[in-house]
Order: C-alpha cells, then sequence, then structure tokens
C-alpha cells in the first residue's frame, strides 16, 4: 500500500519527466524510511538528477518541493 501510494505521487508531479519519477520515489522511500535522523525544520535529500525538499511531522514525511536538473 505504502509503495503504490508512494508511485501515485510522483506520477502526480507535472513538472518532472517520466523517466525520472523512479528516482524521486527512490528518494521519498529513504527519507520515509530513515526515522532515526533527527531533522531541523526542513532537510533536502538529493539524487543523481533530482532533489526533494521535507519536513517530519511525526511518522508523516511531508514533501515541500520537488525538482530535476534533467
Amino acid at each position: 500500500m505504502r509503495i503504490e501510494m508512494i508511485q501515485r505521487a510522483a506520477a502526480a508531479l507535472f513538472e518532472i519527466p517520466d523517466e525520472v519519477h523512479e528516482e524521486i520515489i527512490t528518494l521519498i522511500e529513504a527519507v520515509a524510511g530513515d526515522s532515526t535522523t533527527e531533522l531541523p525544520d526542513l532537510a533536502a535529500a538529493f539524487g543523481e538528477w533530482c532533489w526533494l525538499v521535507y519536513t517530519r511531522h511525526g511518522e508523516v514525511v511531508e514533501v515541500l518541493d520537488v525538482g530535476c536538473a534533467r
């Protein structure tokens, strides 16, 4: 269920090319799975071509910005 929800969220990103959706999904999964790192108010994760800015509210990861340099 969680993977399907992340894939649907990535598919809804209008300005992100289809070929980098998998990289965005990987970034979201990585930050969602890391509950041990203490975060400031905002944090960022970077892939080969993409990035996301996020914050955590307990168990919930809120993605505030997603971008791609491709």
